[in-house]
């Protein structure tokens, strides 16, 4: 047992028998007073030293505890902060895909009977504070990725969006990085469950065109009233004479795209009452070959829409336009490639709707051939959640002569988290 936890009667019988021992020559020679004093002397000698032993244990026994709290914060501030990197982090994705039955009405061509696992796409984004964000989304096209230089390889791997968002104030907002061009219905909502139809619409598809997107920077300015202002520079189109300067050819995707001619976008968009979304856009590029093709130069794209629902009742309504200048694009019609759509729609249930599309669409409209596409869809969507779908439609197309031409029927499932 220790000296400073032996209980008092045990220290002073302790301190007694070493007082003896140690001063037992000299105890004889001493008064009795003397004795008293030398061993009262000692005894608080003693007293002293057991009080400063245990002062020194107690200030140990904090530092140790002080330890402990310390790691145990340390401990805690590092799960929290793991904890809250996770909260700040999201994952999302759609993907889907498509039966295609389609009859060629061309003579001697080749009639569509597919299975596709058409898109796979997942989004990652994380919130570095209030005013910062980023976000992402990573696409694989077709299911399957390979040599397509050999030819075995119909997929492709392509990073549609990753940027910078940036809160600046409660009215503007920007962005730098790769994301989609605001432009048209489809380009920037796309999912599968946010649309009728198997296939996206092809005056989006061949016209704007979706899915569209390029890298730079953007500025978004919301003027109230529902009126929001969006504003972009952007790498812009490459298209070419062999392609007879057909706008969705000269996407560059931003892989080592050229940069020599960018392109200016601005869209206006209303959104003042519930249900309603009534939006122009404009975008110029200087030269719509990056100045490869002397024939060719600069381009101008005009789009207009309208979202109405009201109840059970749907309509989308679509124009674009590009005018191309030069003397290559007027040759070969390229100079105006237009189109427009018109769909109406019904929502029997919150599970069920209907739909109806005719649209028509030219990449070569200025010339005095006719070269204009025509086609019809009619199907319906199921929505066993609302972010998940299943789609039967059947298409009817007119083409150009010489051209394919599909009918038949599409079957698709899609989801959306």
């Amino acid at each position: 047992m220790s000296l400073h936890r032996s209980p008092p009667l045990a220290r002073t019988v302790i301190a007694l028998s070493l007082l003896c021992g140690l001063a037992a020559p000299a105890w004889a020679d001493m008064s009795t007073e003397q004795r008293l004093k030398a061993l009262e002397s000692r005894l608080n000698s003693l007293e002293k030293e057991n009080q400063a032993l245990k002062g020194q244990l107690q200030k140990a026994e904090q530092k140790v505890e002080a330890t402990g709290t310390q790691v145990e914060k340390i401990a805690s501030q590092g799960t929290s902060s793991r904890a809250a990197w996770a909260e700040k982090t999201q994952l999302g994705g759609y993907g889907e895909l498509h039966l295609n039955k389609l009859n060629n009405r061309k003579t001697g061509g080749a009639d569509k009977d597919e299975l596709d696992l058409h898109r796979f796409v997942l989004f990652m984004g994380h919130q570095f504070n209030d005013r910062l964000r980023f976000f992402s989304e990573l696409e694989v096209e077709h299911a399957l990725v390979k040599d397509t230089t050999a030819g075995n390889g119909p997929g492709e791997v392509e990073l549609e969006q990753a940027y910078l968002d940036f809160t600046l104030n409660n009215m503007l907002s920007a962005k730098a990085g790769l994301f989609l061009v605001p432009v048209g219905i489809a380009n920037e909502t796309h999912e599968p469950p946010t649309f009728y139809g198997v296939e996206r619409n092809p005056v989006e598809t061949n016209i704007i065109p979706t899915t569209w997107w390029e890298g730079g920077a953007a500025l978004t300015a919301r003027l109230g009233n529902g009126f929001t202002l969006d504003g972009a520079l952007t790498s812009g189109l490459k298209t070419t004479a062999a392609k007879k300067y057909a706008v969705r050819d000269g996407r560059l995707k931003v892989a080592k795209a050229m940069a020599r001619d960018p392109a200016y976008t601005a869209r206006l968009k209303w959104t003042g009452i519930p249900g309603v979304e009534l939006a122009g856009t404009v975008q110029y590029q200087s030269d719509i070959t990056q100045s490869a093709d002397v024939t060719a130069g600069g381009a101008r794209l005009y789009e207009a829409h309208a979202i109405l629902n009201k109840g059970p009742f749907g309509l989308k309504a679509l124009y674009a336009r590009w005018s191309l200048d030069g003397s290559g694009p007027r040759a070969v019609g390229a100079d105006r490639q237009n189109g427009w759509f018109i769909e109406p729609s019904y929502k029997l249930t919150e599970q069920w709707g209907l739909f109806a599309r005719h649209s028509r669409w030219d990449n070569q409209a200025g010339d005095g051939i006719d070269s204009r596409y025509r086609q019809s869809d009619i199907g319906l969507n199921y929505w066993p959640h609302p972010d998940m779908v299943l789609k039967l439609d059947y298409q009817k197309q007119k083409a150009p002569a010489g051209k394919d031409r599909f009918d038949g029927f599409n079957v698709g499932v899609g989801y959306q988290f």
